[in-house]
């Protein structure tokens, strides 16, 4: 069908007046010029449903409505594309963001009136860290004595409490449990800020809620280690030489029943640092996660693709970290 015929237009709109969806990935601008973009078919139309799939990088960089691109002059749009670079080829395309990427430069943000995406993740970084490490604080006040307990007193009082609270906290989804402390310390006591930082009081809704969600399996794994540990031969021997219990349980079990303990806590910390999407939304905390939340909505690749390649290489080194803590923790394993 040709579009810039009169004929081709007339078949157009007989079709989207009888048809419930259309969708088209015209690129933006297109279909306005052509006198079919959306303000027209809906007059037609009224209850039509249109969906776009253009995704046009020209148009996220000038972060404005289809409409407004279509008064710019194809001169002016290919200026901007050639500014960004999208007018060489593919590869040559590829090869220049591989080149920058390897040097720290992802790119200008669409929607941060054009600063570099590194300095915005630096910029949020420290808001994230301070976040990450109080909730880690938070998980590991609780788990490490609550795994401890419950291995000590296994079917007792403290391992039933302490088994509530861990299905409990790994049934309770983290933004549900933020939101209802949110109510009941905020809304109804006035005791915390609702959202939003700068104070050690901001911090705290936020930190427990990631924390108590951590500590319910950090628990577990302390827990199941713990028991496992304190059944094996070399323990009933130190037991039968004198030891004392504190001594036992601190120098010889609880150092080789922390590696799985230890494996969760590597693998948790750059999840916690790439930015909890979440709950930095629910707190409105100016973190790496909302700046994310932020770029997906506007569509801003630059920085979407720092946040991915950053959390990445946070995986990459919290693995090897938990690799070197092995041997300080165990030491029957070397890497030689």
């Amino acid at each position: 069908m040709n579009l810039k015929h009169p004929g081709g237009l007339e078949v157009v709109r007989r079709l989207v007046a009888e048809a419930d969806i259309v969708v088209e990935n015209f690129r933006p601008g297109v279909l306005e010029k052509l006198g079919l973009g959306w303000e027209a078919l809906s007059r037609i139309n009224p209850g039509l449903v249109m969906l776009r799939l253009s995704g046009d990088p020209i148009q996220a960089y000038l972060g404005s409505e289809e409409a407004e691109l279509t008064m710019l002059t194809d001169e002016q749009v290919e200026a901007i594309r050639a500014k960004l670079g999208l007018d060489k080829p593919i590869p040559v395309q590829y090869l220049i963001y591989v080149g920058n990427a390897l040097r720290g430069d992802f790119g200008s943000s669409y929607i941060y009136q054009g600063r570099p995406a590194m300095e915005l993740l630096a910029e949020r970084l420290p808001a994230t860290a301070s976040l990450a490490f109080a909730a880690l604080l938070v998980a590991t006040l609780i788990s490490l004595p609550g795994g401890i307990l419950s291995a000590l007193y296994r079917n007792r009082l403290p391992d039933t409490l302490f088994s509530i609270f861990t299905v409990l906290g790994d049934a309770m989804p983290s933004f549900w449990l933020g939101i209802m402390l949110m109510l009941f310390f905020s809304v109804n006591l006035g005791w915390l800020p609702v959202s939003g930082s700068g104070t050690w009081r901001h911090m705290v809704l936020p930190a427990v809620t990631l924390g108590t969600s951590m500590a319910a399996l950090l628990t577990r794994l302390m827990r199941g280690g713990l028991l496992e540990v304190l059944g094996l031969d070399y323990i009933r021997t130190a037991h039968a030489k004198g030891l004392a219990p504190r001594k036992v349980l601190f120098k010889h079990a609880l150092r080789n029943a922390s590696l799985s303990y230890v494996t969760l806590l590597g693998l948790a910390i750059p999840g916690l640092l790439g930015g909890s999407v979440v709950l930095e939304r629910i707190f409105a905390w100016p973190g790496i996660g909302l700046l994310f939340i932020n770029a997906l909505s506007g569509r801003d690749m630059a920085i979407i693709q720092a946040v991915v390649i950053f959390t990445s290489l946070l995986v990459v080194l919290g693995n090897l970290a938990v690799d070197l803590l092995y041997t300080l923790i165990d030491p029957r394993i070397r890497y030689d």
